[in-house]
C-alpha cells in the first residue's frame, strides 16, 4: 500500500523546518557560551540591546554583517541590505533610527558599490552614515553596519505574555527576488519607508505593542519562533488570517526575508492594526501569545505542530 499523500499543512511545516535561514540561527548558541547568560533587552537576545541613559529613554544599539558571497555578486544590494537590517532591528526595538557606521573591506570597484547602496537606502530612511572604515583588500570581501537609535518605550522579546495578540504588519506591494528568496518592496514603498518603518516607534510610545521581532533571514515563523523563544512561549497562527502577496507562494512567503515585515505582541490589537493599515500598509490580527511552549500553524480545521520551543532551541541562548 502506497502511504498517504501530505497535506499541504505538513509541506508548509516543512519549509519552515528545513529553511536555511532558521537552522543557522542555532550558531547564535555560541554568543551565550562565550559571554554568558543575559536577558533580551540588555542583550544578547534581542534585535538590538538597550542601553539605559542617565536622562528619560534607553539607546539602542545593533549591528549586521553580510555573507561574503552576498558582498562579491551583488555589492550595492548588500549595501542596502546592511542598512535595511540595522534599521529594521532598531524598529523592532521600538527605536528611531539615529545615525550608522561601517565596515567595508573589499577592492575599490565593490567598496564604491557597496558604500552607494549604502547611501541609497540611507537615504531612503532618512539615517545619516555618520562614519565608519575602509580597507582595500584584494581577496574576500567583508561588509557590516552598525546603527544606533533611541527608544521612549522598548520593545523586547522579554515582555511578550501569554495572552497577548500577535500582530503581523508588512508592505506587500513588491516583488519576490529570483536568485533567493528576499521580497523587496524598496521601489514602490521607497518614499514612504522612512515614515512607515518610525510606526513602530509609535507603536511602542503610544502602548499599542510590548514586544516586536522583524521578519528576517529566519523567514516570517521563524523569526516569530525567536520571538517566543526566551520565554518558552507558544502560539498557534492561522494562515488564513496572515497577510500575503499575491502571485507568491505560502511556502516561499513564510521563509522569505521581506523589506517590512514584523510581529507584535499587543493587548491592543485593533489600535495596533489601525496604525498600519492607516498608513496603507497590511495587518491583521493571526494568533494568541500561549504559555505552551509549542508554536503551530492552522489552515481551515488542521492544524500542524511546527517547534516546542521547550524542547527545541531556536538560537540556544535560553537553553
Amino acid at each position: 500500500m502506497a502511504p498517504p499523500e501530505s497535506s499541504s499543512l505538513d509541506r508548509l511545516v516543512d519549509a519552515v523546518r528545513t529553511h536555511g535561514g532558521l537552522r543557522a540561527k542555532r550558531a547564535i548558541g555560541a554568543v551565550r557560551r562565550v559571554l554568558g547568560a543575559a536577558d533580551p533587552l540588555s542583550g544578547p537576545g534581542d534585535d538590538g540591546a538597550a542601553v539605559e541613559m542617565s536622562t528619560a529613554g534607553s539607546v539602542i544599539v545593533c549591528g549586521e554583517a553580510l555573507l561574503p558571497g552576498f558582498v562579491a555578486s551583488d555589492p550595492r544590494g548588500a549595501g542596502i541590505a546592511a542598512v535595511l537590517a540595522n534599521v529594521n532591528d532598531l524598529a523592532a526595538m521600538g527605536a528611531v533610527p539615529r545615525a550608522i557606521v561601517n565596515t567595508v573591506v573589499a577592492t575599490a570597484p565593490v567598496a564604491a558599490e557597496a558604500l552607494g547602496g549604502m547611501a541609497e537606502a540611507a537615504a531612503l530612511y532618512d539615517v545619516p552614515i555618520v562614519g565608519g572604515h575602509l580597507t582595500e583588500h584584494q581577496g574576500e570581501p567583508a561588509l557590516s553596519a552598525f546603527a544606533v537609535g533611541d527608544a521612549d518605550r522598548v520593545l523586547s522579546a522579554d515582555r511578550a505574555r501569554a495572552g497577548q495578540h500577535l500582530v503581523f504588519a508588512c508592505c506587500l506591494d513588491g516583488r519576490m527576488r529570483t536568485d533567493f528568496d528576499f521580497f523587496t518592496t524598496l521601489e514602490s514603498q521607497g518614499p514612504r519607508l522612512a515614515a512607515d518603518v518610525r510606526l513602530l516607534a509609535r507603536a511602542a510610545s503610544e502602548g499599542l505593542a510590548s514586544a516586536a521581532k522583524d521578519v528576517s533571514m529566519a523567514g516570517a515563523i521563524g523569526s516569530l519562533a525567536m520571538l517566543l523563544e526566551p520565554g518558552r512561549l507558544g502560539a498557534e497562527i492561522d494562515l488564513h488570517t496572515l497577510p500575503g502577496p499575491e502571485g507568491v507562494a505560502l511556502d516561499r512567503w513564510l521563509v522569505c526575508f521581506p523589506t517590512y515585515a514584523f510581529w507584535l505582541a499587543t493587548g491592543r490589537p485593533e489600535a495596533c492594526v489601525d496604525l498600519f493599515r492607516s498608513a496603507g500598509l497590511a495587518a491583521s490580527v493571526v494568533g494568541t501569545v500561549t504559555d505552551s511552549g509549542v508554536l503551530a500553524l492552522r489552515q481551515g480545521t488542521e492544524s500542524r505542530d511546527v517547534i516546542d520551543l521547550r524542547r527545541e532551541p531556536v538560537t540556544g541562548l535560553w537553553d
